[in-house]
């Protein structure tokens, strides 16, 4: 028997001895996806079958007017919050990255408090500003007052929420986006420079586009979060989502039932938004995916 003959005798029977070594790892995970997915049947079971669920009242009022316009009051909230989270993030996010030592303090000033402070606390703090300040009024420093009005003309219940959700949220988004910029080489920096391009500019073409592949998966962390937030919003008699729900079950004393009707429209819209998330963030790794295929091949060179 040749050497080459007995060499790949050798490989198969070692081939063969690895099969039989992974075929009990993968008995075991069969096993354990049986077991996983009898535990979810059972469970899913138990609540379909528990009647303290009250799923027929759930069915009642999972679409009632009162929840849809509760409903359209959360996402109203979210995206304006976020809209205005985000526009005020990136200015925050720019000027803590500024050499000026004014701006980056007072950015990092600012997103100390906001973050440090729980969101329910600004929001009861926005909702009852008038007992501080009866009237808000815009005046020269140390001058005569030029307009003023009074502060609960101002601060509804919608205006305190939306300030303490898009205030708070200013503050975390700044420092995803500041993480997303750093996160940019700095070698495109460089490039920007030499180009000449002025520090908008380059935000604008170069550095914030790049710095998406970095943003987006936290900032979709940060919108499921936000949804939740809004239910905090219920406390100054903000009629989102919950407040609806709990103005019915006060009525009807059918809490469990009323809650799942949250729970459900909740994890509806969340589910929603994770695929939202999946799309965008494969549409800005395209360019990452493109350079990983389009490595050249070396040919081994011949002896």
């Amino acid at each position: 028997m040749s050497n080459a003959t007995q060499a790949t005798g050798e490989r198969e029977l070692a081939l063969r001895d690895v099969a039989k070594a992974h075929r009990p790892v993968e008995w075991g995970r069969w096993l354990l996806w049986a077991f996983v997915l009898a535990v979810a049947a059972n469970f899913a079971w138990i609540v379909a079958w528990n009647p303290n669920f009250g799923w027929p009242v759930v069915a009642q009022w999972f679409t009632a007017e009162s929840i849809l316009r509760g409903l359209s009051v959360t996402l109203g909230l979210t995206v304006v919050a976020m809209v205005i989270g985000v526009a005020i993030g990136l200015a925050l996010a720019i000027a803590r990255l500024s050499e000026d030592r004014l701006f980056s303090g007072v950015a990092g000033l600012y997103i100390w408090f906001f973050r440090g402070t729980p969101l329910l606390v600004q929001l009861i703090f926005w909702y009852n500003l008038s007992t501080l300040f009866p009237e808000i009024s815009i005046a020269i420093p140390f001058g005569p007052t030029l307009v003023s009005w009074h502060t609960n003309d101002l601060i509804t219940p919608m205006t305190a929420a939306i300030a303490g959700l898009s205030l708070n949220e200013a503050a975390y988004m700044a420092e995803i986006i500041r993480g997303g910029l750093i996160s940019v080489d700095k070698g495109q920096v460089e490039a920007t420079d030499a180009f000449g391009m002025t520090r908008g500019r380059a935000l604008r073409r170069v550095i914030i586009p790049q710095a998406m592949r970095s943003i987006v998966p936290p900032t979709g962390n940060q919108l499921i979060s936000m949804i939740k937030a809004t239910s905090l919003v219920s406390v100054i008699a903000m009629a989102d989502l919950l407040y609806s729900v709990q103005a019915v079950y006060n009525r009807t004393f059918e809490v469990i039932p009323m809650l799942m009707v949250a729970v459900i429209w909740y994890l509806a819209i969340t589910s929603v938004l994770n695929i939202g998330q999946g799309f965008i963030e494969r549409y800005y790794a395209r360019g990452e995916r493109g350079a990983t295929q389009a490595k050249p091949v070396i040919a081994e060179p011949t002896p």
